[in-house]
């Protein structure tokens, strides 16, 4: 926490950018309560809900590397703006149309100014603060949408005491008209520098080349898919909760709420904890040390005997996701180019998207065959198998007394000054990186 104030204190353009983010994040939380209504209410029917969250997910299974090509071909503040203004109408649509279709297709849209601003905020924090602070501009960027999404809902509940549940989205089309206005002005984000030739690429070939990039990169291609099959029993963990708070610990509506807001406290602490960077090595640790903490924590839940006992197992679980999420951006800072930065945060995007979409529709019939508590105890188990896949296969990687980055090398991305550090992330004395001109998804908040 005293990285994260230090960071506010002394970086100026950081504190607009996450006063920003901030304010647009409490938008989505309460946007998602108030979205879930809306759906079924168009349509009174458990399907309408899978669905619009279905929507949120498509554009980034499908587009996520090319969201990340257009960021790294163009200024990345332009793209930032673009997808806060997108979601902004988006929501407006949604308040005010009539109708299922039009609701999933607006939602649709929301996913894509979602998916656009993913990439291109990631990508840009190394030019909003100096390199020394970029952990913690990291670990806030996580703590900050968690946030709002404990306390999102909270506004909502309280908005529905004088209006409706567009009143809410109404609210959060605002939010995201206010975070466009504020980073419109904001000095930050430019293009990366491209070698020649590579901005005579097109945008397909551009983003066919990240995809290609994070191939290349043995270490980090390892974390993403890890990362990936950790969101898919996440994903599982995340639709059998409710039942299983309701049916196997009687604990109703209250006790889902208080489990959850228990789980996003944890998930803050995790995510914060990133803050302290290090080398790409000591970054691995953690990253892995929170695979095997977010596994023991669902398999603690799912064996949970009362209320009180999930409650703990909950947080656990927060803290080992918010450790995974935090490690695995930092670990992308720390060891990617400039060049293809946003490209590689798209794929992570892309990937996570589909882990998603596969655990959403599976989760339902698995429910229904071996049981809520089960089913957790499994994706727990399965999260462990990830954890120890994935400690076999990084056991050497980074570990050497200097970085290795031949694997970084791609034709046509040219190193940017400060991007390839063989000192640590955090290191005092550390040079500013970047400079120049130029999320949350409803579901990145994984629990």
């Amino acid at each position: 926490m005293s990285r994260a104030i230090d960071l506010l204190r002394n970086e100026p353009r950081a504190r607009v950018f996450f006063a920003a983010l901030a304010q647009s994040a409490l938008g989505t939380g309460a946007a998602y309560i108030g979205l879930l209504v809306v759906a079924f209410d168009r349509f009174e029917s458990g399907w309408a809900i899978g669905l619009v969250l279905f929507a949120d997910l498509v554009p980034s299974m499908f587009l996520g590397p090319v969201f990340g090509a257009l960021a790294d071909r163009w200024p990345r503040r332009t793209w930032i703006v673009l997808a806060d203004i997108i979601r902004a109408w988006a929501f407006v649509g949604i308040a005010v149309v009539d109708g299922f279709v039009p609701t999933v297709l607006l939602a649709m849209v929301a996913g894509a100014g979602t998916g656009l601003f993913q990439p291109a905020a990631l990508a840009s924090l190394p030019s909003l603060v100096k390199e020394e602070r970029l952990p913690a501009a990291t670990a806030l960027y996580g703590a900050i949408a968690d946030v709002g999404f404990i306390a999102g809902p909270a506004i909502a509940a309280a908005i529905f005491l004088f209006g409706g549940p567009e009143t809410i989205l109404l609210a959060n089309a605002i939010t995201f008209a206010l975070s466009a206005l504020a980073l419109a002005w904001l000095h930050f984000g430019a293009a990366p520098i491209a070698a020649e030739g590579e901005i005579q690429k097109g945008l397909l070939r551009q983003a066919r080349d990240g995809l290609g990039a994070v191939m290349a990169m043995v270490g980090l291609r390892a974390v993403i898919i890890g990362s990936g099959a950790m969101l898919l029993a996440a994903g599982l963990f995340n639709v059998a909760e409710l039942p299983f708070v309701r049916e196997d610990l009687d604990g109703g509506n209250a006790g889902f709420g208080i489990l959850t807001a228990l789980y996003g406290v944890g998930f803050v602490g995790g995510s914060l904890s990133g803050s302290k960077g290090g080398k790409a090595a000591e970054i691995k640790r953690r990253w892995l040390a929170g695979l095997a903490v977010v596994s023991v924590g669902f398999v603690a839940c799912g064996a949970a005997p009362t209320l009180l006992v999930a409650g703990l197992a909950f947080v656990l679980a927060g803290v080992g996701n918010g450790l995974v999420l935090v490690d695995e951006r930092l670990l992308i800072q720390v060891t990617v180019a400039d060049g293809v930065m946003a490209r590689v945060f798209g794929v992570r995007d892309g990937l996570t998207a589909w882990a998603f979409a596969a655990s959403f529709l599976a989760a339902g019939g698995l429910v229904q065959a071996v049981g809520a508590r089960a089913l957790i105890v499994a994706a727990g188990a399965g999260g462990l198998l990830v954890w120890l896949g994935s400690r076999i296969v990084l056991a050497r990687a980074w570990e050497g007394d200097a970085e290795d980055y031949e694997d970084l090398d791609q034709p046509g991305l040219a190193r940017r000054p400060g991007t390839f550090r063989a000192r640590p992330a955090g290191e005092d004395g550390a040079d500013a990186v970047g400079g120049g001109d130029g999320g949350d998804s409803l579901l990145d908040h994984t629990h």
